[in-house]
């Protein structure tokens, strides 16, 4: 994501975020008008952020929006299948599965996992 050490910060990097905001419609919904206004501003001012205290602020603020336009599954993919697969690896692996202890980063497992949660009847 943003924010690796010793990189800046760019206007294009930022236009991407502002842009993939407005199209799914949580531009304005999720963002404070002083928010907007900073990413605005950097967008119109500044081609790379040399500034470490402006680069916090701009990281923050598109952390948030990533964190609100992360889908559903995504999401609960990080909060529910990693743990799901963590606890079915250590079963399998107590079994004698010694390839259940991959299991756990497996993404297409967790994603397996995350779908099967979700379409668990109530």
């Amino acid at each position: 994501m943003f924010g690796k050490t010793g990189t800046f910060l760019t206007r294009g990097e930022i236009i991407k975020v502002k842009t993939k905001a407005l199209r799914r419609g949580i531009w304005f919904r999720a963002l404070t008008r002083t928010d907007r206004a900073c990413i605005d501003l950097a967008i119109i001012v500044v081609e790379r952020v040399h500034s470490r205290l402006l680069q916090k602020v701009l990281f923050s603020i598109m952390k948030k929006l990533e964190e609100i336009m992360e889908s559903h599954v995504y999401r609960l993919m990080r909060e529910v299948g990693g743990s799901m697969a963590e606890k079915l690896s250590k079963i399998a692996g107590e079994w004698g599965n010694e390839s259940a202890v991959k299991w756990a980063e497996d993404s297409s497992f967790i994603r397996y996992l995350t779908i099967t949660y979700l379409n668990r009847s109530s």
